[in-house]
């Protein structure tokens, strides 16, 4: 079976972790690591072949922050593989977030707090900006280049003689409150990472009723709090070494603090063993932890409307046809 998986540039966090946890569940996978940074994907495959010598593993380098990009590693994957049995979309950024210590201090007085440490609902906000292509960096970079490269995939993932599978990483940070058809790029707003992050449960939802028929089937993920490259931009390092040993005692509390990347990878590989045409697509799989560190998952459905959904999609169609506009060399 051929996976691939789409991980941040730096070779850590729940990618590396998820694609040496997939090796261990099956080490026949030809695993492929999309990264956008050619040395440090080269220094994942080393570290995943240092575990594991007999695995096929390669690379492609691919930034979905831009559509050129996206398309090259799409045409150079269509002429490297005759199908895709899994593809992980799981790279994502939240660029210069802020933490509202008021609205924490609030959720304390107002017994709300532990709400809004595990969503992080009223309490992070970002400063988003536009990048090359004209486009929101976090929707671009998070929603809109994925769904560009599934539809460049189409022809390796419909159709096969088994099920393909699409997985996204979403977070329990994805709520309704912060996303808005008319301003689906989340220009307007300073939740961008939550607004992208809806819109993912969106679209993973209509893909299903589109393409199910087809053998394709799509599933979206939560990997809790897992401490990674992006959690430590969050607060000074030193705020951190403060704080791990209070969050170590929350997670007693809170099932979703995962904090180790291997826990947070639980439900994309338990998604890896289950058979698709029995899974619901209007749930979310939320990878969980016990406070004695069990990993587990657990389903909770989505709080997303399907007229919603189909209406973000053809928004999605609308934008595509006018943002490869320019870009039809790299098209076949």
């Amino acid at each position: 079976r051929a996976g691939l998986s789409l991980t941040p540039s730096r070779y850590s966090g729940v990618g590396l972790a998820l694609c040496q946890r997939l090796l261990e569940e099956d080490g026949r996978i030809h695993l492929c690591i999309a990264c956008r940074n050619v040395q440090k994907s080269e220094a994942t495959r080393d570290l995943i072949l240092a575990s594991h010598p007999a695995a096929q593993v390669s690379t492609v380098e691919v930034d979905l922050g831009s559509l050129a990009s996206v398309l090259r590693a799409a045409r150079e994957l269509r002429c490297r593989f005759q199908r895709l049995d899994f593809v992980y979309l799981n790279a994502g950024i939240m660029p210069n977030p802020h933490v509202n210590f008021k609205a924490l201090w609030r959720g304390l007085l107002t017994g709300k707090l532990l709400h809004m440490l595990t969503t992080a609902e009223g309490v992070m906000t970002q400063t988003d900006r536009l990048n090359g292509d004209g486009l929101q960096e976090v929707f671009a970079t998070n929603l809109f280049g994925h769904f560009i490269l599934f539809r460049q995939l189409q022809s390796l993932l419909c159709g096969n003689e088994k099920p393909s599978r699409l997985i996204w990483t979403s977070s329990s940070n994805a709520r309704e409150s912060a996303f808005s058809l008319s301003d689906y790029q989340h220009a307007r707003g300073q939740e961008s990472y939550s607004s992208s992050k809806y819109a993912t449960d969106l679209t993973s939802v209509v893909l299903n009723r589109k393409f199910n028929t087809q053998g394709l089937y799509s599933s979206v993920v939560c990997p809790g709090l897992v401490m990674s490259n992006m959690t430590y931009s969050i607060l000074p390092i030193f705020l951190w070494k403060l704080l791990m040993p209070i969050m170590w005692l929350i997670r007693f509390f809170a099932k979703t603090y995962t904090l180790t990347p291997y826990n947070g990878a639980e439900a994309h590989v338990w998604l890896f063993k289950k058979k698709p045409e029995y899974l619901d697509s209007l749930v979310k799989y939320h990878s969980c932890t016990t406070g004695l560190g069990k990993c587990y998952v657990e389903p909770r459905k989505m709080d997303v409307d399907e007229d919603t959904a189909e209406k973000f999609y053809q928004k999605l169609l609308e934008l595509e046809e006018q943002t490869l506009e320019k870009y039809r060399d790299l098209l076949d």
